[in-house]
Parts: structure tokens; sequence; C-alpha cells
């Protein structure tokens, strides 16, 4: 009797599976045969296809171009393919080059009077988007903030780091502590090119390749992908930065990230719980912890005292006049 039904279901069954599988096969066939009609080979690929419409390389190309004053030789060839690799990448990568320009206009006026304060060239602020593209972030090995130190490197230059307090995120702290470094580095250099070189590599690094190769000079010294690609990229920012109309980048000024007014309230005493504190100082929670990302608890322990600035907004901070607004008239 099993075996009858057996039978009787291997009868039923197996044409169906039989279409089932000849379908599948006939499907797999029309599928690569479609592909390899349509895969880029010398045979079947028109030149008019081979590339995507309207990418170009012609672009703006300075005549001449320094870095902190000092020369860049674009009658080199080397060194014209290398910054050429990186405006190309500014130019293609349109959403992140539109971000450094519309977050420039609200942290450079922060970051240019302390570099002038201490005599450091305004085209170090240009580390700063390298490093960070102008935020708060932290990379895998454990740098941080805008100026991306590390946390050693941050205390020797007397910023607090701790579970609490970390003023490695506190952009004028940070700026004034990378502007030690910068000191230092010309000290030892001479170069302002080979001190921005540093931040990225280390100032042992650059010494051992100064001495390896027998020149102080950037444009002639071979190192690492990184550190070289890192001049350059500070460099074809710069240029974005100057004259972004002609790498086809149309901003209003509206469209700029404007600078958020604040105040500085004086603390030298112990907070238990920021989130009752900014309740009282009429501001969220949200928006304190924005403004002062050096705060990294929701508490500031102060056994000892000392004097913190808490930045908090103007009144009326969050309306339209210090937010980019078009307000071009509409038809």
């Amino acid at each position: 009797m099993i075996f009858k039904l057996h039978l009787e279901f291997v009868k039923t069954i197996l044409p169906k599976i039989a279409i089932i599988l000849f379908a599948a096969l006939l499907t797999t066939f029309a599928f690569r045969w479609r592909n390899s009609k349509n895969s880029p080979n010398e045979n079947n690929i028109s030149p008019n296809d081979s590339l995507p419409k309207n990418v170009s390389s012609i672009y703006f190309f300075p005549e001449k171009l320094d870095f902190a004053g000092e020369n860049v030789p674009l009658e080199n060839f080397d060194v014209v393919e290398d910054l050429d690799r990186e405006i190309l990448a500014n130019m293609y990568w349109q959403s992140r080059t539109l971000l450094f320009i519309k977050r420039a206009n609200r942290y450079f006026p922060i970051i240019e009077p302390i570099l002038k304060k201490n005599n450091i060239p305004d085209d170090f602020k240009y580390l700063a988007i390298a490093e960070s593209g102008l935020a708060n972030v932290g990379s895998p090995a454990g740098a941080r903030g805008f100026w991306q130190f590390m946390k050693a490197t941050a205390k020797e230059f007397k910023l607090e780091v701790n579970d609490f307090v970390d003023e490695r995120y506190h952009l004028e702290k940070a700026t004034q502590a990378a502007c030690q470094y910068f000191k230092n580095a010309y000290s030892k250099f001479k170069s302002w090119t080979l001190v921005a070189a540093s931040y990225n590599a280390g100032m042992s690094y650059i010494s051992q390749q100064i001495r390896r190769q027998g020149t102080n000079n950037f444009y002639n010294l071979l190192l690492v992908d990184e550190t070289n690609r890192y001049i350059y990229q500070i460099l074809s920012t710069k240029l974005m930065m100057q004259f972004p109309e002609k790498y086809n980048f149309s901003l209003k000024k509206t469209d700029l990230y404007t600078p958020i007014p604040t105040k500085k309230v004086k603390v030298d005493f112990a907070i238990t719980d920021l989130v009752n504190f900014a309740r009282k100082q009429n501001v969220h929670y949200k928006i304190l912890k924005s403004l002062n990302p050096w705060l990294r608890d929701n508490s500031l322990p102060n056994a000892s005292k000392k004097v913190y600035y808490i930045e908090l907004p103007v009144e009326n901070y969050r309306k339209t006049e210090y937010l980019p607004v078009d307000t071009t008239e509409k038809k």
C-alpha cells in the first residue's frame, strides 16, 4: 500500500519538478546571455558610453600657490599631479566639500584669532579640516576633537582629560594646544610645511626622513602616502575655500552655518546633574551638551573648585535670524 502511494506521488509530482527545473535553466541561460552582451568588453562598448556624462578634469589651477607663505613648486610634475589628485577628490565629493565650506563660516572665526595671537600662519586653520572636517569626531586609534589629539599628547599640552572633562573637545583650548605644538615643531624644522607634515606623522618621523634623505624640503621628501596626501589635501581645501565658484561650488551667504551667539557662565562648583543645571539656565540639555562637548558625563565633579566656563546660548538663539534660511524673494 505504501509502495503504491509512493508511486502515485512520483507520477504526479515528477513532471512538475521537471518543468520547474527546465524553467530555472532557461532563466539562468537568458540572464547570462544578457550580461555577456552588456559587459564592458572591447567588442560591444562604445567610446561614448565608456565614461559617465559631464565629468571633466578641466578646472581652475593656480599659477602660483603657497602654504603659510612658503612656495609650492608647481613647476614640478609630481607636485602638480599630487595636487590634481586632491582637487579632483574634493571637487567630486561635493557633499563633503560643501559641508566644509558651510562649517568654516561658523568655526573659522573661533580658530583664526587664536592662531593670530600665537603668531601661527592663518593657513593652519585648514589643518582642522584635514584632521576632522571641523567636527568633534573620534578615530579608532583614540584621537579626539577638531584637532585629533591623542590622550597622552593632550595631557602633554595641558589639556584636562578624564571621565567627566575632555578638553580635546573644547575648540578654543584644543586650538591653543595645537598652536603650542606648531611653535615647538617650527623651532625644530624652520619650515611651516614640515610643521604641518609633522602634525600628521610626528616630529620624530619627519626628522628621521630628513636625516635619511638629506633634504629638509617637503616637496623633495619621499614620505608615507598618508602624510604626503595630507599636505595636498590642505592645499586643495585652501583653494576650494578661497575660490569656491571656480570649482563649481555655488553658495549664498544664507547657505552658510552662522556662528551661534553664546555667553560664558563661570562655574567653580560641582554640578551633580547637568540636566537640572540646564533647566535652571532655561536651555535644553541637548543644547548645553552640543555647545560644551568637553562635558563628557551628566555631571561635573569639582572638589578642587576649579574654574570652568560653560557656554550658554543667548535668548532667542534658535530663531531664524541665526540659521541659514533662504531669504530670496519667491515669485
